[in-house]
This record gives C-alpha cells, sequence and structure tokens, in this order.
C-alpha cells in the first residue's frame, strides 16, 4: 500500500548545514563563556560540534546514561524492531504491544525521543508501556538515525520537515498508518507525543496530519513554526524568538512545561497553548486547577469545547527543568517529582470522543 505522493527528500546539503550550525554554536558558546578549550588532552582531538543540539549538552550538562531497560516482559506481550520506508526516506522503530491487547488494541499512541535519546531509553523514562498494559493501546517509537541528525534530534527546525509529504513528518505519519492499519486502529485513537525536539515534531505532525492523529502531547517542546533554520531555532529556545508562523489546524492538545527549563524556555509551552486555543472553536469553557503532586506545585488550564469535548490542558510544573514530569531513572531527561505527564497524556488522548459517537 503506497501512503504518500513520491517526494522529495532534503535539498539542503547536510554539510552544510552541520558547518552552519557549528559555527553559531561556537561563536554562541563564546559569547556565553562556554566555548570549548583549544588546546588537547593527552593527545585527544577536541569534539567536534556538528549540530545544534550539541548546545544543549553545553548548557544543561550532559545526561547521566540512562540505564538499559530490562528485557523481562510481561506474558504475551512484544517489544518489535521494525523498519519503514517510503518515498521520503527510512527509519527504525520499536513496537511495544502489550499482553493486554491479546482482544484487541485499544488505540497507539506515538513517543518521540528527545535528543541523544533512544526509544528504549524513553520507553524506560516515560514508563508508557506499563500505561499500555492498563489500557491495552500499542505505543511505537521512531528512532531517529545519527545519519540523519548527529546528536539523534528530530529535524523540527529544517523547513524540509515542516511540510505534509516530505521528510519526517512524510516518514512518520507512514509508519503511524502501517502499524494502525496491521492492528486495526482507527485515527481517532492514533495520538502522538514527545520530549523536546520529540515535542516539537509532534506539533508539526498533529499539523501536516490532522487525517492521521486524534491529539498531540508536547512535553517541553516548541510551537508550529518556531523556526526555520539553525539560528531561529536557537532564538526559540531562548525564548526570544519572533511569533511563531500561523497554526491553520486545530488539533486537541496536552501541553507540559517546567518553570526552570534552561533549554528550552518556558515561553515555548505558552506559545504552544496560544495556537490551540487561537484555532479553537469559538465558544470554549476553560478553568484553571492549583495543586501539587510529588513534592511539585503545578497549575493547569483546561479548556474544553461547548459539548464537554477537551481542546487544551496546559500544565505549568514549578521548579522542573529540562526533563519528562514524573518520569522514571531507568531513562535520561527525567524527574520523578511532579505531575505524572505519561498517565495525564493517556487519559486526554483517551477522553476525546469517538467520531460519529
Amino acid at each position: 500500500m503506497k501512503f504518500f505522493k513520491a517526494g522529495a527528500t532534503h535539498r539542503e546539503p547536510q554539510n552544510a548545514r552541520f558547518a552552519a550550525a557549528k559555527d553559531l554554536v561556537q561563536r554562541t558558546l563564546a559569547r556565553h563563556g562556554l566555548a570549548a578549550q583549544t588546546g588537547a588532552t593527552d593527545g585527544a582531538a577536541s569534539p567536534v560540534t556538528s549540530s545544534i543540539n550539541d548546545l544543549l549538552s553545553q548548557f544543561t550538562g550532559s545526561a547521566a546514561a540512562p540505564v538499559a531497560p530490562s528485557a523481562d516482559l510481561p506474558d504475551g506481550a512484544a517489544f518489535l524492531d521494525e523498519t519503514f520506508t517510503c518515498a521520503a526516506g527510512s527509519r527504525t522503530f520499536r513496537t511495544y504491544i502489550p499482553a493486554s491487547a491479546v482482544k484487541g488494541a485499544t488505540g497507539v499512541v506515538v513517543m518521540l525521543h528527545g535528543c541523544t535519546q533512544t526509544p528504549e531509553d524513553f520507553a524506560a523514562g516515560t514508563g508508557m508501556n506499563r500505561l499500555a498494559e492498563e489500557r491495552r493501546f500499542i505505543v511505537v517509537y521512531p528512532a531517529q538515525s545519527r545519519r540523519n541528525n548527529t546528536q539523534s534530534c528530530w529535524n523540527w527546525f529544517s523547513r524540509a520537515d515542516q511540510c505534509r509529504d516530505l521528510g519526517e513528518p512524510a516518514i512518520l505519519a507512514g509508519m503511524v498508518q502501517q502499524v494502525c492499519a496491521t492492528h486495526g486502529v482507527a485515527q481517532d485513537r492514533t495520538f502522538v507525543a514527545g520530549l523536546s525536539a520529540g515535542a516539537a515534531m509532534a506539533v508539526i505532525l498533529g499539523e501536516t496530519y490532522p487525517d492521521v492523529f486524534a491529539g498531540v502531547g508536547v512535553h517541553s517542546g516548541l510551537a508550529y513554526g518556531s523556526a526555520k533554520d539553525v539560528p531561529s531555532a536557537f532564538a526559540a529556545m531562548s525564548g526570544t524568538m519572533a511569533e511563531p508562523a500561523q497554526k491553520l489546524t486545530q488539533i486537541p492538545t496536552i501541553v507540559f512545561h517546567g518553570t526552570s527549563d534552561a533549554t528550552v524556555h518556558p515561553s515555548n509551552g505558552d506559545a504552544v497553548a496560544r495556537q490551540v486555543k487561537d484555532l479553537g472553536p469559538g465558544q470554549t469553557i476553560e478553568m484553571v486547577e492549583r495543586g501539587e503532586a510529588d513534592g511539585r506545585a503545578f497549575s493547569v488550564l483546561r479548556c474544553s469545547a461547548a459539548n464537554g469535548a477537551p481542546t487544551l490542558e496546559h500544565w505549568t510544573v514549578s521548579g522542573l527543568g529540562h526533563a519528562w514530569s514524573g518520569g522514571h531513572a531507568e531513562g535520561s531527561y527525567t524527574d520523578p517529582k511532579g505531575p505524572d505527564a505519561s498517565a495525564e497524556m493517556v487519559r486526554f488522548f483517551f477522553d476525546q470522543p469517538r467520531k460519529g459517537l
């Protein structure tokens, strides 16, 4: 089955793009007093900074090495290694099929990892497979190729990866359609979420493929159209960007962002929520809840349509940095304190009304 028209892949030479990124990173680090030492140690060459996301480790420190997830699976469950290929390119991915789905899957949740992470790392840190067992949904963990980004980041800042039928959106949407067709899951039970660069790509997927996804989860991510190249990506992450491009598609969205995020400024979470509200139904019901979960205060703005269907939840978590709220130490970029982002996203997704009901 062909899901997409043949389209052009990246036309921008990767070497030129990486060279520009390297130069910008080095100049940015120098302005902040973080430039790497030019001298070699023990005869070793200085590391080469070759993409936008090398900057992240310079500002936030390297993430602790994740603990390899346990190979133990519930009886009857499977964690598959798969590959999807289409005209736009190819990516590998892991698919978690819960033992509880023996009578049929209730849906599909796509999880897009952040920079330097892997599907296994992201699965361990978010605990999404455990929730899949409880709710009988399938989890898809696409893997970014280091050939396409040296830090395993989704290329949310590249124009070639922000459009329908091209680049990474085409690959990811086709991958999900293949999984849904295999397991008989409808579009209104198919959702996508991500962390950081993965969250920014999740927003792009919701905008470009609303016929594939019924909801979006954005943790520490950026609004649609926040960047068009490396310089504007830095500006967006630092919170000094101009207004993002206009979004045209309304899709239910849940947003998590920490007030102490030093990698992706919290104003980006506000921008994601604002785009959703601007495109929401004319009449909405809004309420703000404040509380505390596992040692962290939070506030959450909830918006719903007149019929009660949830359109937006915006969680602001006090003191949370660039990490998955309520996550597990087995994965990188997680914080065990605060509301459980995974559980709240799953609840929000599956509270969406079925089409035709």
